[in-house]
């Protein structure tokens, strides 16, 4: 088994707020990704004494045992004890119903003998490559279904959509928003490789062009993460007056992670 992780901060002195792992149980049978990207909040109030990195690591943490730890427990159900693991942690010192409480997009897979099993909350990604090398790109596209008017200010985010039915969901202090996350499981012989990452390392695709979901693995493949990422910020630099933020890109460098396995 080859697996591999990077994760990048946009900016050298800002603390990276995505948080990356891949766990591989003693007994040698199966594994987990686990991948977060977490929300930066605007400079107004969040309510929070905590920041972001805090609480990629907290989540973070809590997902990589439970996944490996229960392997019988769910994803989805996995993902809501974690989530109220790490906000009991901060309860008591803030307010965790404020609608920018530190918060993560989630992107979860694991490996069995028999299956493999997937989870994606919000706008991360997860790339399935099967056994006759197809490449399928699980997406949780409900925040990319909004209008560009829908998300025109912080506030009318918060005040509509953020969260809330009609729009789209991060995983921050409610441990029932799981049950909203795409999940599916796929046998194990169908299975080849998988890569978690975050929307930072998508801009490949999304913003770029430089090409589709299978291309963005089989480079990974080639010449590793670290590669697909220097490209990236080569390609923000060059585009440094953010002509093409209309393809999804709100500033000029976000962090970027990149997990990925050959099952």
């Amino acid at each position: 088994m080859r697996t591999e992780l990077v994760s990048e901060p946009g900016l050298a002195d800002h603390p990276n707020e995505d948080f990356a792992s891949v766990g591989l149980p003693a007994s040698g049978q199966g594994g987990s990704l686990v991948v977060l990207d977490g929300v930066t909040p605007p400079r107004s109030e969040t309510g929070c004494l905590h920041s972001v990195p805090w609480f990629t690591a907290r989540l973070g943490g809590a997902l990589t045992e439970l996944t490996v730890s229960l392997p019988d427990v769910p994803l989805a159900e996995a993902l809501s004890r974690a989530i109220s693991r790490t906000s009991a942690a901060h309860a008591e010192t803030c307010d965790l119903s404020h609608p920018r409480t530190p918060q993560a997009t989630v992107v979860l897979a694991r490996w069995s003998p028999v299956s493999v099993e997937y989870l994606v909350l919000s706008d991360s990604a997860l790339l399935v490559e099967a056994a006759d090398g197809t490449v399928t790109a699980v997406l949780d596209d409900r925040l990319a279904r909004l209008p560009r008017s829908a998300l025109a200010t912080d506030a009318l985010v918060d005040a509509h959509y953020r969260n809330k039915e009609g729009g789209f969901f991060t995983a921050a202090a409610d441990p029932s928003v799981a049950a909203r996350a795409v999940t599916g499981a796929l046998p194990r012989s169908e299975v080849r490789t998988l890569a978690a990452l975050t929307d930072g390392a998508g801009r490949w695709v999304e913003t770029f062009r430089e090409g589709d979901w299978a291309d963005f693995l089989a480079l990974v493949r080639k010449r590793g993460a670290q590669a697909l990422v220097d490209r990236v910020r080569e390609l923000e630099r060059a585009d440094a007056a953010g002509s093409r933020t209309y393809l999804g890109r709100s500033k000029t460098h976000d962090d970027a992670t990149v997990a990925y396995a050959e099952l």
